[in-house]
Order: structure tokens, then C-alpha cells, then sequence
């Protein structure tokens, strides 16, 4: 016997992946974070217009949204497409950075996130060493064969920037944002000089007009104080993250830092679900003291069925619902997390359900922002104005065990017969 919930949409003009390509799209009868039920018409990649529902009549295509909570479609800031998906690879022996091998599991990766809702990720990935600029080239292959499906964003992180080994992954740098890296990224905390990693990163960055993304576990508050002084005042597009050692300082000392950070204007980017790097550095940034500070947090996945999360996936409301449950947000600000904050970030337009904002949305059955969260399983994605993924559940009780479960209530109570 089937749940409550309502049956997914059975539109014949809705059937398949690819509705409303090039042309008109309505969404009917979906209801938005304030409880309001409307028709939203998509037209061109952007939201045509939203009326009350029974309002908008369709030009083409039509999609019932009954019983699904319309919103704006998450983004995935912190992916790493070079590493996705290994944590299965045969051991012993290293990882494959084949390109060909990178490829395909930085596309299957991006589409179960994109299966998720993110229809924009950014994925960094190492260069220099052994594997040279392959994993770059690899990604970017990854981005061309998702177009039209989702914006996949490459950041290049070399290891080292200063010294004689240095001089190396500066050259190497140069030439990955010439391939087409779309950020300029990296970790200082791995190089003997972070100030100068910091700086050489920053100069790159402003000298070919790139934003800059930079890993830093942030357990080190002088270190950090450094590293935001230096960011501050650049210009917009500074992300640092995920900063997960700002949770084990003393409290004192966590709050000067988020107050640097504030300061500075720099957006940190947690991650919830584990994080990245080494097992015991894993964990998430202490966001409500973050928050409290005045810095704009968003969240991302981190690593993906790899060597440091081998259960990653990849999906931006699990990462929504663990800002709410141990990060104790309010359940809107942990989607904003992942949706608004993260498309900040990222460089993106502003998403809303209004008329003249991008067509990048996500439908999940439900009725409550809350219960999305808790139980995210039927989804229906929106990229540029067309259905590009679809996820439907249905769950089913034995009609003996609906059958136990309507007896039991009824035996604790006085009047009951025999």
C-alpha cells in the first residue's frame, strides 16, 4: 500500500528529462517557502512569470508541481573532481589520473550531484607533481560534455608556489588558468611560506581577473588572521574554507578569528559532511559563531567516495539538514547555506521565484522546508529553464503491517473490546 504522499507529476508534456527546451515551461501548482501555491511559467532559461495558481496559462509545456516545495536550485561549491569516486578502486596501487579515468568520474559525479539538485558545482583540482596539468585537462573535459546539463567550474590548486620548488607550480599555474581554470585556488597551510603562497595566489588571481578560492583548515589563528588581511580588501570573489580547526580553538580565540574574517569580507565555505583532507582534520566550522560575526557562510560536499569520505554524496540537502540538526540553524537559513550563499560565492546571478530571476530550480516533495530536509527523497531539477533530472520514491507498507499498526493504539486503550 502506498504512503500518503502525493504521486509524482504524470503530465504526458512532463514525462521525460529535456521538458521545455527552448521554449515555454509551466510549472503549476507548486508551492513556495511562504506557503504560497502559484503557477510559475519559465520561458528563455528565466522566470517568465509567478501568479496564483490556476493563473498562468501554458504556451507549450506544462509540469504539475501538487504537493512539491518549489526553490531555488542549490549550487556545490566544493567538489573535487580529480579524486571523486575512488574510494572503491583496487587496491594496492594508486589512484588513476588517466585523463580518460578523471573524465568519467568527474562527469558521473557531477550528474549524481546535479541528480541532487546542484546545477552549479566548482571542483577543485591538483596540479603539478606527477599527474602535470592531466586532472586540469580532464575536468575540463568533464565541463564540456555537461553543458546544458550543469556549470561545472574548474579551480586549480597547485602545492607549492614559493622557493626553488615553487617556481615550477607558478609556471604550471599560469598555464591552467590559461587552459580555462574559471578560479585560482590552493593551500598555503602545505607550503613552507603560507603568507607567500597567499600572496602569489591573490597577485595571479587579480593580475587575470579570476576569484580565488583557498583551502585552510584554520587551526592556526595567527596564521588565518594573515591569510584574511591579505584577502581584504582585494575585491569580491574571495572564498576560504572550510576551516573546520576554527570549531577546536578555544572559544576566545575562534570568535577574533571569525571577527577577522567578518572584517575582511571573505565568504567561508564549511563542509558539513566530513570535509576533505586528512581524517583527523575532518569536521565543520563552528557556523553559528561564524554567522554571529557577520561572515557569510556557505556549504558545500567536500570529497566524494574518496580516500577521505568514502560515504560522501555529494547531495547539498544533506548537507542543509546537518547545518540544521548539529549546526542547530533555522531550517531556511541552512538551505540558504547551500542555495543563495553558495551561488554568492561562486560568482552566480541571485536566484529567486520571481519574475526576471535565472530558471535554476529545484523541486522536492514536500510541503515545509523543514520536512525537506528531513525526508528529500523526490526531486525534480530545473537548469536553464528545463527539466534535466528527475528522482521519484514511493514507499510502500504490507498490509499486515498497516494492518499491526492500526491494532496497537487501539489495544492501549480502556474501552477496548477483547
Amino acid at each position: 500500500m502506498p504512503d500518503s504522499q502525493p504521486p509524482p507529476p504524470n503530465d504526458a508534456s512532463a514525462a521525460s528529462v529535456g521538458t521545455g527546451h527552448a521554449g515555454t515551461l509551466l510549472l503549476s501548482g507548486a508551492r513556495l517557502m511562504d506557503g504560497r501555491i502559484v503557477d510559475v511559467r519559465l520561458n528563455g532559461g528565466r522566470i517568465e512569470a509567478v501568479g496564483t495558481a490556476g493563473s498562468l496559462a501554458p504556451h507549450s509545456s506544462r509540469l504539475d508541481l501538487s504537493g512539491y516545495l518549489l526553490l531555488p536550485a542549490p549550487a556545490e561549491p566544493h567538489t573535487h573532481g580529480d579524486t571523486v569516486l575512488t574510494a572503491d578502486a583496487p587496491a594496492p596501487g594508486p589512484v588513476s589520473y588517466e585523463i580518460e579515468d578523471v573524465q568519467r568520474r568527474a562527469t558521473e559525479a557531477a550528474l549524481l550531484q546535479l541528480g541532487h539538485g546542484a546545477t552549479a558545482l566548482r571542483s577543485h583540482v591538483r596540479i603539478g607533481d606527477v599527474q602535470g596539468l592531466d586532472p586540469l585537462e580532464a575536468v575540463l573535459q568533464a565541463r564540456r560534455s555537461l553543458r546544458g546539463l550543469a556549470d561545472l567550474t574548474a579551480v586549480a590548486v597547485p602545492r607549492l608556489l614559493t622557493g626553488v620548488a615553487g617556481a615550477d607550480g607558478l609556471a604550471m599555474l599560469r598555464d591552467a588558468v590559461k587552459m580555462g581554470a574559471g578560479v585560482v585556488g590552493g593551500c598555503p597551510d602545505a607550503d613552507p611560506d603560507p603568507a607567500g603562497y597567499a600572496e602569489t595566489v591573490l597577485e595571479l588571481a587579480a593580475e587575470h581577473g579570476r576569484p580565488v578560492d583557498l583551502h585552510t583548515h584554520g587551526d592556526d589563528p595567527a596564521r588565518l588572521a594573515r591569510l584574511a588581511a591579505m584577502a581584504g580588501g582585494l575585491r569580491p570573489g574571495v572564498v576560504i574554507g572550510p576551516c573546520a580547526g576554527l570549531a577546536r580553538l578555544p572559544r576566545e580565540a575562534a570568535a577574533r578569528a571569525a571577527d577577522q574574517l567578518a572584517a575582511a569580507g571573505v565568504t567561508v565555505v564549511c563542509l558539513p559532511q566530513g570535509g576533505c583532507g586528512a581524517v583527523e582534520r575532518r569536521g565543520s566550522a563552528p557556523v553559528r559563531l561564524l554567522r554571529a560575526a557577520g561572515v557569510r557562510v556557505a556549504a558545500g560536499s567536500g570529497t566524494m567516495r574518496d580516500v577521505s569520505n568514502p560515504v560522501g554524496r555529494g547531495d547539498p540537502l544533506e548537507a542543509a539538514y546537518l547545518l540544521a540538526s548539529q549546526g542547530r540553524l533555522r531550517a531556511g537559513d541552512a538551505y540558504g547555506a547551500v542555495a543563495t550563499v553558495a551561488r554568492e560565492a561562486m560568482g552566480l546571478p541571485e536566484v529567486r521565484v520571481e519574475a526576471g530571476f535565472p530558471a535554476e530550480l529545484l523541486a522536492v516533495r514536500g510541503e515545509r522546508i523543514s520536512g525537506v530536509l528531513s525526508l528529500a527523497y523526490s526531486r525534480i531539477v530545473i537548469h536553464h529553464g528545463r527539466v534535466v533530472a528527475r528522482t521519484s520514491a514511493v514507499r510502500e507498507y504490507c498490509d499486515s503491517a498497516i494492518a499491526v499498526a492500526l491494532e496497537l493504539p487501539r489495544q492501549g486503550r480502556p474501552d477496548a473490546g477483547p
